[in-house]
């Protein structure tokens, strides 16, 4: 008995251990800005209302045209489908929002079929491909940068990170804590079955 309980004890030490570890690596990299030259912006998507994009949408975007017009890249890509029920895609919400902030059309790049991240890289990559483009600054909120930028170099791109600082995720410690789970869990699951939310 002794002996499974140390077992157990360990196992329980090591999974702490495991968690504390990857929950330091998905908010250290949510702390770097790693913006620089690239062939183009990508913008990871997130929910919309009619046409809308929702705050936290809002706030990738926000920043993502910021980069754009600072020269960082010569292409904004937006991404996201829809979900059961929308009358239109994130992407198309968002490339309406980037138009209307003085984006060129011809400059926007979009996938709209994807529901999860693991789907957008992986259409984002495929079109890059087919345009003779390598590099992108990625742009997300803070907590879900580590898993964009890995599922990106796994798919082939050069890829940089420069995650948004005013989203409402920012300013609220519940909604911070669950959005890490939610990496932690989805990392998880793409580590161990290659597919991911």
């Amino acid at each position: 008995m002794r002996d499974i309980l140390g077992v157990l004890a360990l196992a329980v030490l090591g999974i702490v251990l495991i968690g504390g570890y990857a929950t330091w690596r998905v908010w250290s990299q949510g702390l770097v800005d790693g913006q620089r030259p690239a062939d183009a912006i990508v913008v990871m998507g997130a929910a919309q209302y009619n046409g809308r994009p929702s705050p936290v949408f809002r706030a990738r975007l926000d920043h993502a045209v910021e980069l754009y017009k600072a020269g960082v890249a010569p292409i904004l890509f937006v991404t996201g489908g829809k979900a059961e029920g929308d009358r239109t895609t994130e992407a198309a919400s968002a490339r309406a929002y980037a138009i209307a902030r003085g984006v060129p059309a011809e400059a926007i790049l979009f996938e709209d079929q994807s529901r999860t991240t693991l789907e957008s890289i992986r259409a984002v990559g495929h079109v890059m491909r087919d345009r003779g483009l390598g590099s992108a600054v990625f742009v997300s909120d803070r907590p879900h940068m580590l898993r964009v930028l890995r599922m990106a170099a796994d798919d082939g791109i050069t890829a940089f990170g420069s995650p948004t600082t005013t989203s409402p995720i920012e300013a609220d410690p519940v909604k911070q804590a669950d959005a890490t789970v939610h990496e932690l869990l989805a990392l998880v699951q793409y580590f161990l079955v290659g597919g991911a939310s």
